[in-house]
């Protein structure tokens, strides 16, 4: 199914994925404490994103399908 906000959502969620793994890169060769709780914060700013990213999509893709059968009953 092509909807463009469903791929503005995949897209976004790819963003984070990729800002995650460069976090994760930063959070290994660091060895200051304050450094790594920043790093963690970001993390978890950035999975709180991705989760909502996801609980979306969830509800266009389901919205989407209803508005399908909707029409094909018509």
């Amino acid at each position: 199914m092509k909807d463009r906000y469903l791929d503005e959502l995949k897209n976004d969620f790819d963003s984070y994925s990729n800002q995650l793994k460069k976090l994760k890169a930063k959070l290994l060769k660091t060895k200051s404490p304050e450094i790594q709780s920043n790093i963690i914060r970001q993390i978890d700013s950035l999975a709180n994103k991705m989760e909502n990213n996801q609980k979306q999509s969830v509800k266009v893709t389901k919205s989407r399908i209803k508005e399908l059968k909707r029409k094909s009953k018509r």
